[in-house]
């Protein structure tokens, strides 16, 4: 199968690389640094249970791709419009579009750029790009694809690459859970530079969480979309199964990145104020990642 991966970052390159290694011929689209190793060197692909270089092709952008079976989009949310753009003109008529994306907007958004359908994809997985066309693997890695005429042929050709992957009926609810999870530690994790386990360690931590969470459940339920009341319990929970994770958010932070905050928390408090649902609690936290955002570039440039 001919695969496209766009945005070669944590994401995108750990999928990406187990497609290659079952044997796909997969092309990676990112940024230089992470092109000119994967070219040079192949993709160096860390996990639990192999670590090696697989030999890949890479590219800047997607003007010379060829048009492929599948394509992942892996961008960050603030650069799906860019993606799409890329894509246009690109995608045959069965080519299958994957949206592998935080946020529960994106797919729409690919949609109404490249004029072509994309399935919304969750994702469960600790990646890290550890240096220049090098993804290391921390756990986790099922995906949750929305349902589509393809679904069930992509689900057998990720299940043989190694990804276990369900088919979500109700897909609009589980991208919504995974983005109340990611409101609830994302913002937390990125400003204290901190893994999820010591967290809740903090006096008050646990309200503040809570709030976050109720907040973005009444936005959710507000949209139409069903949240169970077990959610809460299971967020709580979370820090102690994933003790040594660290948000993306916190990531992007410690990189100099920016981070997707207004595709997160940013994304309740705009969808709240739409609905007329108050949520301070996510505002505070969307605007404390944005100051720590702010002093992170005045740093580098007094530097």
């Amino acid at each position: 199968m001919q695969i496209a991966v766009v945005g070669a970052g944590a994401v995108g390159c750990y999928y990406g690389g187990l497609l290659l290694r079952a044997g796909h011929d997969v092309t990676f689209i990112g940024r230089q640094p992470h092109v000119d190793a994967i070219n040079a060197h192949g993709l160096l692909l860390d996990t639990k249970t192999f670590n090696g270089r697989l030999p890949a092709i890479a590219a800047t952008d997607a003007t010379a791709l060829a048009p492929p079976d599948l394509v992942l989009v892996c961008v960050k949310s603030a650069d799906t419009e860019q993606a799409g753009r890329a894509l246009a003109g690109r995608l045959r008529p069965e080519t299958s579009v994957l949206s592998l994306q935080n946020g529960v907007d994106n797919a729409p958004r690919l949609a109404t750029v490249t004029g072509h359908a994309v399935i919304p994809v969750v994702v469960y997985v600790g990646s890290e790009m550890a240096g220049p066309g090098h993804v290391r693997h921390h756990g986790g890695g099922d995906l949750a694809i929305g349902p589509s005429a393809a679904s069930q042929a992509l689900a057998q050709t990720l299940e043989a690459a190694g990804v276990r992957t369900t088919i979500a009926d109700d897909i609009d609810k589980t991208l919504w859970s995974k983005l109340i999870i990611n409101c609830a530690f994302n913002a937390l994790s990125a400003v204290a530079g901190i893994s999820y386990g010591p967290i809740l360690e903090v006096e008050g931590t646990r309200n503040v969480v809570t709030s976050a969470v109720q907040e973005a459940v009444s936005v959710a339920r507000a949209s139409g979309v069903s949240i169970g009341d077990d959610l809460l319990a299971h967020i709580l929970n979370i820090p102690a199964i994933m003790p040594n994770q660290m948000s993306s958010t916190a990531q992007d932070l410690a990189r100099g990145k920016p981070s997707e905050i207004d595709f997160l928390n940013g994304y309740v408090v705009r969808k709240g104020a739409e609905l007329g649902i108050a949520t301070p609690t996510n505002h505070a936290m969307q605007v404390m990642v944005k100051l720590a955002e702010r002093g992170k570039a005045m740093s580098a440039r007094r530097t």
